[in-house]
């Protein structure tokens, strides 16, 4: 099972949420191949309803600790109730990577 299908299924278990896209956006980076390093989450739960961003940022991060522990590096998170999905229509592009990496 590679990392995007363990972040699915954990999130899965975790949240039950009505909507889940998750992004591998690794290539968009300077890192070696197959890194599986960067990724971006679409997570559309009603768990959400009253917490605060950060706390929902925070509940990610946890529920992923296992994968940033091996290698997971970055997360673009965009954490919404239902009624917020509704409201934006869809999650907003990533920016291109601006380097910094020394892989290459």
């Amino acid at each position: 099972m590679n990392r995007k299908q363990r972040i699915e299924e954990k999130l899965k278990e975790e949240l039950s949420p009505m909507h889940l896209d998750v992004v591998d956006e690794t290539y968009m980076h300077s890192v070696p191949p197959g890194s599986e390093s960067h990724f971006k989450l679409l997570v559309v739960s009603e768990t959400f309803a009253g917490t605060p961003l950060i706390d929902r940022h925070r509940q990610l991060n946890q529920i992923l600790g296992q994968e940033f522990e091996s290698g997971l590096h970055a997360l673009t998170m965009h954490t919404w109730t239902p009624e917020e999905w509704h409201a934006r229509g869809g999650a907003p592009e990533s920016p291109p990577c601006m380097g910094g990496s020394q892989a290459g």
